[in-house]
Formats: structure tokens, C-alpha cells, sequence
């Protein structure tokens, strides 16, 4: 019992310490950035707001969320602060700016997060179309991928297939360097990363798991998933040579072992240092290689910071 306790004293003091580290940091470098005062007008249509002759996929810092279709999973205040890593729906993730959706199913075409669950894909999809409906410039790279632990949906790629088929974008190694004006009036990069089913092929409508990476860390210590993102990062080729899409995740991840278990509390010692990530890239000679940018429960704050940069970028600030 006393070694528990003393186990718990020990965790406690390792993520204060981090937690100290990452803010000594941001007291003594900042969190600035070029484009860090740019807010867009409208995060509705905040590409529509860009020069879309100059705004080049490859160009765009991707404002990404974490478990997407989160907002209602398990069961209030039982198991939903386990899991809920959104609190908005797909829909108003979308009209707050995000642009990128980490969207994770089951067999059954039900939303999870583990083995908790949720409402049935129809309702990410049919928020995914309403948005598009009401927009005419926004691309959007949507991520369906069969949760750790369960099957895959039987059909699932000829699902996404019919009812996405009109805005989908194909994959394409050439897309990269295409500025938007060019993409539409197609709107949606669609990745479906089974775990036992056939990957998409190369060249369809839906793009497979060999364009979007990542470097992941389980870990609920903010430094240490600080310091991996910014070494995996520096460690990609900038982004107007290479031809897949590289994701960076400002999160971590509530630990078993550790007392403080609930999303929140946890994710929000790496949240609010978003812009001091930026900055910490650009420091570090990587700006040129930030792709994809995801968070839990994303604010306006943080799509306004990868707007900013996104917007530096296309006038040759960076």
C-alpha cells in the first residue's frame, strides 16, 4: 500500500515537473510566430478568405481534432470524461475550422473510442455534407479507420464510395502542389485504413494509410510528448517535397496507472502550447515541414493559430 502511494506522490511530481518545464519554455522564448496575429475573418470559410490561386494543398497547416465523433460517447459523467476528447459535433468542428477529421469505427458502422461507443457513422457523414452544402471553398481530409481492438465494417469502402462519391478528391501524388482553385469543385480527401480488409487501392477515390503518418506516443507527460513531436517532425522532409500528408498531435493520453484518468484535465497540460509549438518549429528550422496539426477539444484559438501560419506561408513570410 505504501509503495502504491509512493508510486502516485512520484507520477504527480514527474508531470509537474514537465508541466513546469513547458511553461518556462514559453515564458522565455514567447509563442510568437509569423502570421500569429493574422484571425481570420470567418472560420467558417477561412480558405475561401486566402488567395486560392497561391494556397497550395502543401502550403495549408491543417487545423486537425483528435477522436472526432467523441461528443457523445459512453455515458455522461460516467464514462463519457474517459473518452469525450470533442465536446462539438463533426458539424461544428467544421464551422469552427477545423479541417481535419480522425474519425474511428466499429463493426457495426458505430463510432468507438475503445470499447465505449456512440452514434452510428451516418451522423459524421451527413454533418461532413450539410457543411459542404453550406460552403463552396473548403477542403476538408476526412480519416475513417477501424478502431484498435474491433473488426472492420463489412463494405465500408464502397459505403464512404456512394456517399461521399461527388465531393471526393483522388488520390494523386501530383495533388500536393495543385493550388485549391484547381481541386475544386471536389472537396474531400477521404483516408479509410482498415485493419484487416484490402487498403484502398493507389489512384481510387478513397486514399490509403501510406499518406497520412504519424509519430504517436502514449504518454501522459506534456514535455516528453513535446520534445518527441518536435524530433519526429524535424526528422519528415519539407513539406513541397514530400507526397503524403505528416500529422503532428498536441495531445497526450490519460494513463491506467495514474490517478487523474478523465480527457480533460489531462490533455489540457500539452492544449493551450499550440502556438508554442509553432514557434518552437520555426526556432528549430521546421516550419517548413508542419503539415497537419491535431488537439483535443479544439478552440478557436488554435484555428486561428494554424490559419495564421498557413496564411504566412502563401504571402512568403516563412
Amino acid at each position: 500500500m505504501l509503495s502504491f502511494f509512493s508510486d502516485q506522490i512520484d507520477k504527480h511530481k514527474a508531470v509537474s515537473e514537465e508541466e513546469k518545464t513547458i511553461n518556462d519554455l514559453e515564458q522565455s522564448e514567447g509563442s510568437h510566430f509569423p502570421g500569429d496575429d493574422y484571425r481570420p475573418s470567418d472560420r467558417k470559410n477561412w480558405m475561401a478568405g486566402l488567395d486560392l490561386e497561391k494556397l497550395t494543398l502543401n502550403k495549408i497547416v491543417w487545423p486537425g481534432t483528435h477522436d472526432s465523433a467523441t461528443n457523445d460517447i459512453g455515458i455522461p459523467l460516467v464514462s463519457r470524461p474517459l473518452a469525450e476528447c470533442q465536446t462539438l459535433s463533426i458539424y461544428d468542428q467544421l464551422v469552427l475550422g477545423t479541417r481535419v477529421l480522425d474519425v474511428r469505427v466499429q463493426e457495426d458502422r458505430h463510432i468507438c473510442h475503445g470499447i465505449l461507443t456512440s452514434y452510428n457513422v451516418d451522423a459524421v457523414i451527413d454533418d461532413v455534407i450539410r457543411f459542404l452544402s453550406e460552403t463552396h471553398s473548403e477542403i476538408i481530409i476526412l480519416e475513417m479507420r477501424t478502431e484498435y481492438g474491433h473488426k472492420d465494417p463489412p463494405e465500408f469502402e464502397t459505403y464512404l464510395t456512394d456517399k461521399l462519391g461527388e465531393f471526393l478528391i483522388q488520390q494523386n501524388d501530383d495533388l500536393f502542389d495543385k493550388a485549391v482553385s484547381e481541386i475544386l469543385p471536389k472537396r474531400v480527401i477521404c483516408f479509410w485504413k482498415p485493419r484487416e480488409s484490402p487498403k484502398p487501392s493507389r489512384g481510387g477515390l478513397l486514399w490509403n494509410s501510406d499518406y497520412l503518418k504519424d509519430n504517436w506516443i502514449d504518454t501522459d507527460l506534456p514535455w516528453k510528448k513535446f520534445e518527441s513531436n518536435l524530433k519526429h517532425l524535424s526528422e519528415q522532409q519539407p513539406v513541397s517535397s514530400r507526397k503524403y500528408f505528416y500529422r503532428v498531435e498536441n495531445t497526450v493520453t490519460p494513463q491506467a496507472d495514474n490517478p487523474v484518468v478523465w480527457v480533460k484535465p489531462v490533455t489540457d497540460r500539452i492544449r493551450k502550447y499550440a502556438r508554442l509549438f509553432i514557434s518552437q518549429c520555426v526556432a528549430k528550422g521546421c516550419g517548413d515541414k508542419l503539415q497537419i496539426l491535431s488537439t483535443d477539444l479544439i478552440e478557436e484559438d488554435f484555428v486561428d493559430a494554424c490559419v495564421g501560419f498557413t496564411h504566412a506561408r502563401i504571402e512568403g513570410k516563412v
